[in-house]
């Protein structure tokens, strides 16, 4: 026996859309299915309506995926209360790779992606607080936070790229078997080349910019970054 139609009337009504459930819904698939999935058909799928409903709250996929990072950023740990200033934004930096760690095609989108929500504000100006208390320049700390996180997007990117393990072993067999004769410094350096585990690579990178950022002065009367 075939059954009745149920009646509209009769069905749960659909929550109101809104960004915060939007972003929500993304953060969901993405933790579930990657970021590739993050797509604004798949989103209208999962909220059961129609994809042009999702472009009054988020205009385009780029938009999106820049607000699932935001989202995310929520998670990272705040500066530690002890340790000094070098110390404190290595953990933020760490804490910040790590949480991209986590989700590799999302670390590959935060090279390109410029969030404008409150946990990315809430990052940089942890960052730029904790560059001042170290007397660092003004001008400085603003150029170096791009630096920062630059890194640390592309190291996360790079460890946690969906290569083949055989593209590192081919590498590392080329460095270590590279004819003295052709590359003196490589063979000299084989050992360093390849040396470190990512943690003390990290943490050796993000010291030697904070350094860098500390001791290096921006240009006189920068230009204004393109808006």
């Amino acid at each position: 026996m075939t059954a009745s139609p149920r009646s509209r009337r009769e069905r749960p009504a659909k929550p109101a859309l809104s960004r915060e459930s939007i972003v929500a819904a993304a953060v969901a698939i993405l933790r579930a299915e990657g970021l590739r999935k993050v797509t604004m058909r798949r989103l209208a799928q999962e909220l059961d309506t129609g994809p042009a409903s999702l472009y009054v709250y988020v205009r385009n996929t780029d938009e999106l995926h820049a607000a699932v990072l935001d989202e995310l950023l929520g998670t990272v740990p705040p500066a530690p209360a002890e340790g000094d200033w070098r110390e404190r934004l290595e953990a933020v930096l760490t804490g910040y790779t790590a949480m991209l760690l986590e989700h590799p095609s999302l670390a590959r989108s935060a090279l390109t992606a410029w969030p404008s929500g409150p946990h990315y504000l809430r990052l940089i100006e942890t960052l730029l607080e904790l560059l001042a208390s170290g007397g660092v320049p003004r001008a400085q700390a603003a150029w170096g936070v791009d630096l920062l996180l630059q890194h640390a997007a592309a190291t996360a990117a790079e460890h946690a790229g969906e290569g083949a393990p055989g593209d590192l072993q081919a590498l590392s067999h080329a460095v270590r078997e590279a004819p003295a004769g052709i590359y003196p410094h490589i063979a000299a350096s084989a050992d360093a080349l390849l040396s470190g585990a990512p943690e003390a690579r990290l943490s050796w990178a993000v010291r030697t910019l904070i350094n860098g950022i500390e001791h290096t002065a921006v240009p006189d009367r920068p230009a204004r970054r393109p808006a």
